[in-house]
């Protein structure tokens, strides 16, 4: 699996059937599929960028109201860990923690600061409890981790709430963010 499309549906029954649309018109696999906060629906499916083009296309093209869509090629690997929940923090020089408008937007945000940056994404909390909103929780040297605030900043535009680089986190804040029932 090398693209990850995400989309995300302002209704819940929408959401639904766009999912069950985008996997009958493209060879793709379903990743996870939910209720979100404030009523969503989030659809996260991988497969060739192709593939994954033509299933994100046809929810754009549907005339649901989305919040959002995204299609992101060459997927990190570490985005792919934290979706599936298998991450274990070690301990940090800096932490980073970057908080979304929506799920979508965070999870390509987040794949922007792997990408730009020599971080080790810690956690990406998605909508559940949180009305909706995402973030996600990094960490590496003080540099690193503020290049991949920047490059989340960036890639987010007008759907960052706020992010914050603390230098020499204490451990019971590490643990705290890194881990629980989300």
């Amino acid at each position: 699996m090398d693209t990850l499309g995400l989309v995300e549906s302002r209704s819940i029954a929408a959401g639904v059937n766009l999912a069950d649309g985008m996997v009958k018109v493209a060879q793709v696999e379903l990743v996870r599929a939910g209720t979100i906060c404030s009523g969503r629906y989030f659809i996260c499916l991988g497969g060739d960028r192709q593939a994954v083009q033509t299933a994100v296309s046809h929810a754009e093209q549907s005339g649901s109201a989305l919040a959002g869509s995204y299609v992101i090629s060459g997927v990190s690997p570490q985005v792919l860990a934290v979706l599936k929940k298998s991450v274990q923090p070690g301990t940090p020089g800096a932490l980073g923690v970057v908080e979304c408008r929506t799920v979508s937007a965070g999870i390509a945000a987040a794949d922007a600061a792997v990408k730009r940056s020599g971080i080790s994404l810690l956690r990406l909390v998605t909508g559940q409890g949180i009305n909706g909103k995402s973030y996600f929780v990094f960490s590496g040297d003080v540099a690193s981790v503020q290049e991949a605030a920047d490059a989340a900043k960036t890639a987010l535009g007008r759907h960052l709430i706020e992010s914050a680089v603390i230098a020499r986190p204490d451990a019971s804040v590490v643990r705290a963010l890194t881990s629980g029932v989300r």
